[in-house]
């Protein structure tokens, strides 16, 4: 059988991403893939090696972009605390573009779509995409605060991950659009917070 290509992998890593939205991982089964993707069962097994490790692929993709964009408005912003405001931004600027894919990151757990089957591969994909929003988190700390310790860092991860999903998580899983009320609240409610230096460790 040849190698699906690259515009086919794409296909079906995007009706994989519906599904998980419309279904939850557990409900997604190659049978239920292949079908909606209009692709036979050994297509998805030639492609990916198995249905976990499609999976992975799938949250890989949508986190990977992510988190360029927020990268990429983060740097955009001059001002310290408004590149703050720009990334706890990104959730609702991503679901303008790739709206099911900010409904997955917004709405499913990690875990769920990662299971036990990830090749060791894509584990390592994975950490290398935790240390890059960390590596973002130490560098607005560092624009802002002149500080990189976990103190710092831990009122950052409140402002970027934290309120955004308590205050988006709702019209995510509603599948309705993010309001500009909601994003004026979140972009006030994260200046309030950059009023208040972090603590220091005793």
């Amino acid at each position: 059988m040849p190698r699906p290509r690259v515009h086919d992998l794409d296909r079906l890593l995007d009706a994989a991403e519906r599904l998980v939205v419309e279904t939850g991982a557990h409900g997604v089964t190659v049978r239920s893939l292949a079908a909606a993707a209009g692709v036979s069962n050994g297509t998805i097994y030639h492609a990916f090696g198995s249905l976990g490790a499609l999976l992975a692929r799938v949250w890989l993709r949508a986190a990977g972009e992510f988190l360029d964009l927020q990268t990429e408005l983060a740097d955009q912003a001059e001002d310290p605390v408004e590149a703050v405001t720009a990334a706890a931004g990104t959730p609702a600027a991503f679901a303008d573009r790739r709206p099911e894919a900010a409904r997955l990151l917004i709405t499913v757990k990690k875990e769920d779509v990662l299971g036990p089957q990830v090749p060791e591969a894509l584990v390592a994909d994975l950490l290398a995409l935790d240390k890059r929003l960390i590596a973002l988190l130490v560098r607005l700390a560092g624009r802002l605060w002149d500080r990189r310790d976990a103190q710092a860092v831990e009122v950052l991860t409140t402002c970027v991950v934290d309120l955004p999903t308590a205050l988006f998580r709702r019209a995510f899983t509603a599948g309705e659009p993010i309001s500009e009320a909601s994003r004026a609240r979140l972009a006030a409610a994260v200046r309030a917070i950059l009023l208040l230096p972090p603590p220091r460790k005793d």
